[in-house]
């Protein structure tokens, strides 16, 4: 398909180097830009916020929540 866009001197100029540079064209370098953009924002829309905890307690008395074995180790003993 054919469009027309208006485009700032200085970035067509650039992109048009680039092209070149990449021994690509200008079509496929802005397809490129496009499909990249348009996949960062259907990214970005998947995102979802995770609940967060907030009320009183934390880890038992004693118990090293850095300590990998400390934690595994009570874990078991809950069981």
């Amino acid at each position: 398909m054919k469009t027309t866009l208006d485009i700032k001197d200085k970035l067509l100029a650039d992109a048009k180097a680039m092209a070149a540079q990449q021994r690509t064209s200008l079509t496929r370098l802005i397809e490129e830009g496009l499909q990249l953009r348009l996949r960062k924002q259907q990214t970005a829309a998947r995102r979802v916020s995770l609940p967060v905890f907030r009320g009183k307690g934390g880890l038992a008395s004693g118990l090293d929540g850095l300590v990998n074995k400390a934690m595994l180790d009570a874990a078991d003993d809950d069981a």
